[in-house]
């Protein structure tokens, strides 16, 4: 009985998604019918109760900062000043400025926290710069689509955010447990990029002009802006002297700051990064509210204690659970954003997660980077829309150059598994306010 119902709903889910309702109303249109013909409790007042409780949360209250702030830097120049930082110091590095990309989106992801908003503000800046001076367009695109994805697990994350309220977990530990995933994800884009560059030398363009180290250093004084940001906004969580919202705030006043200070703040950019904030969090709210009435249906129908037994009674192990999971949200990630796959699936996935003894914190940083992957996975990858946009190429192409990025993710979240302490060890031995 369960599995018809289950199957019922998935149909009904995609063809509402198929339909061109928004993901959102599609969720609470799904749950609606579940609660209506497979549950007793009236599904007016619990949609009601549920959507008002799930977009109250003073958690929540960090997403629509973290997003004003990357909207507010999108319009500054702070990626091209970090071009021209970063660039002096790749001269002698395999690959040279294909790193740029890997660096450039470490970087911006640390003050963004939106692997889109990361993958569009490094790519407007380095994609015809690199084209100038002669790097393989394959390369350097998909170099790109990879690299961009750190804007979700380097923190500040929207999707951890997202993650820390469906799971009423530390968003703070959450931060602090991506750190080194994050910068291990970084190094294995780049150690791919130094293999490809020694096996194929004589397509990286040879080095114009070599600098001295003093013009290295002179040139690194473009990075202090972003520096500083990084340091207002993890710092302050890090030290304990701020929540995640406190410094979400802060990291807003540091952006005005920054674009103040640069001189691209006037009444239209201020107006235009209020605006793009505001149509970005309020759809992403309503996705939050349509997946928290979804989670409550299928409570009362009893799906996840269901779908917890059935998988707790085919005995897998530890890692069979993640290899599963991990295909589940590959597959997932092909039709569905990332914050409508977290949300639409902690409610049936984490009673299983938490049955099978695994860590939540840990589970969390394993989820972004399964989500990672879906980025890049067409047809549904926002990194694959944001290039397409910007380079005109086909979709697929551009999915086949992101290929060696999608299975680095896939070794990275192996490595988590048998290394979990790259996860934990930060959380446990930190102090956060």
């Amino acid at each position: 009985m369960e599995l018809l119902i289950t199957t019922l709903l998935i149909v009904a889910l995609f063809a509402l998604l198929g339909s061109g309702v928004w993901i959102g109303l599609a969720l609470a249109g799904v749950a609606w019918i579940g609660m209506d013909l497979f549950s007793s409790r009236p599904a007016g007042d619990a949609m009601a109760v549920t959507i008002w409780g799930s977009l109250s949360s003073w958690t929540l209250t960090a997403l629509p900062l973290f997003v004003w702030m990357g909207e507010i830097l999108f319009r500054t120049r702070l990626s091209e000043d970090m071009f021209k930082g970063l660039a002096p110091w790749l001269e002698r590095l395999p690959g040279r400025l294909l790193h740029i990309h890997i660096i450039g989106c470490t970087f911006f992801a640390a003050v963004s926290g939106s692997s889109a908003a990361s993958c569009a503000t490094i790519g407007k800046m380095t994609l015809p710069e690199l084209k100038s001076r002669g790097y393989p367009e394959d390369m350097t695109i998909g170099t790109l689509a990879g690299a961009g994805t750190l804007g979700l697990l380097i923190p500040p994350s929207i999707i951890m955010i997202v993650y820390g309220v469906s799971a009423n977990v530390s968003i703070a530990r959450l931060f602090i447990a991506g750190v080194v995933p994050g910068l291990l994800l970084a190094l294995l884009f780049s150690g791919y990029i130094v293999v490809w560059s020694l096996l194929n030398p004589g397509k990286v363009p040879a080095i114009v002009e070599r600098t001295t180290v003093a013009q290295k250093l002179y040139a690194s004084r473009h990075l202090i802006p972003v520096v500083l940001l990084i340091g207002l906004v993890l710092g302050s969580i890090y030290a304990g002297v701020a929540t995640a919202t406190e410094a979400a705030a802060f990291g807003v006043v540091g952006a005005l700051v920054i674009s103040a200070v640069q001189g691209s703040l006037n009444w239209t950019t201020f107006r235009d990064s209020l605006l793009g904030a505001t149509r970005l969090y309020c759809m992403i709210a309503l996705i939050l509210a349509g997946a928290a009435f979804l989670t409550l249906a299928m409570g009362y129908i009893g799906l996840p204690r269901h779908l917890a037994e059935w998988i707790i009674s085919m005995g897998l192990s530890q890692l069979a659970l993640i290899i599963a999971l991990m295909v589940f949200y590959i597959i997932l990630g092909c039709f569905l954003d990332g914050i409508s796959m977290v949300v639409l699936t902690m409610g049936v996935i984490l009673p299983t997660v938490e049955k099978a003894g695994i860590d939540l914190i840990w589970f969390g940083i394993y989820v972004v980077l399964v989500v990672e992957m879906a980025q890049i996975t067409p047809p549904v990858g926002f990194n694959l829309f944001v290039l397409q946009g910007m380079t005109k190429k086909q979709i697929t192409w551009i999915a086949k150059q992101a290929l060696p990025m999608f299975y680095l993710m896939i070794a990275a979240t192996l490595l988590i598994y048998f290394f979990p302490q790259l996860v934990t060890f930060l959380p446990q031995h930190m102090k956060m306010g």
